[in-house]
């Protein structure tokens, strides 16, 4: 394994023009470009977020058409997550638009969201996800996941978290794009850094919805 260098910005380049072309005639044409920019550069970066975050696995490039409209048969982006329990963890994405991170818990069985619910409900364990999100939200993330539309059952529409308990699943998620680091080593360090910013949202969010 190599060290991590960067994301060149030829597998950006690569993305767009699967965008514009996406079929096994041009993956196969630039398939190289995809395993030297794309590819090895995401098993360096998981290699070395390793000892600090855990194993990662990172996501095949092709999709699932079985039962979409859409039958392309590659995606967009390359991704990779790393899970700190069941359906939670965090993201890293590369694509044409250039860098995302993300993380949280992305879905959750009924007794996660029950349990998820009885914690956000709790006036302590509530107003401490509240400060978390609050942090977050300033440091540039944007808050998103599944949201009921009404209200949960159980719960009074006047609620002072009601917001909160819409949620089936929260995760927070930053836009980079593409900057002067992206291609250099320093994009494992802003990436890290990034991931730490979210540590306690997820570690919360494990916390509260574990063994459920």
């Amino acid at each position: 394994m190599t060290a991590f260098t960067g994301f060149p910005l030829a597998g950006l380049d690569f993305y767009e023009d699967l965008e514009a072309d996406n079929s096994k005639a041009f993956w196969n044409a630039h398939k190289q470009v995809w395993e030297e920019s794309v590819r090895d550069p995401m098993k360096a970066l998981v290699a070395e977020l390793e000892p600090d975050f855990g194993t990662a696995k990172i996501f095949r490039p092709y999709r699932d058409v079985r039962f979409a409209k859409d039958k392309s048969p590659y995606k967009n982006h390359q991704g990779a997550v790393v899970y700190s329990a069941q359906y939670s963890g965090w993201y890293v994405q590369i694509g044409a638009a250039g860098l995302r991170v993300a993380g949280g818990m992305y879905a959750a069985s009924p007794a996660q969201l029950t349990a998820l619910r009885v914690a956000i409900d709790d006036e302590v364990r509530g107003t401490e996800l509240e400060g978390l999100i609050a942090q977050l939200v300033s440091a540039g993330y944007a808050i998103g996941g599944d949201k009921l539309a009404t209200k949960p059952k159980g719960y009074d529409i006047e609620h002072p978290r009601i917001e909160l308990l819409r949620h089936k699943s929260i995760t927070a998620g930053r836009d980079f794009g593409a900057p002067d680091w992206l291609s250099t080593p320093k994009a494992a360090r802003e990436i890290r850094a990034a991931w730490e910013q979210m540590r306690p949202l997820i570690e919360w969010l494990a916390a509260v919805t574990a063994q459920k």
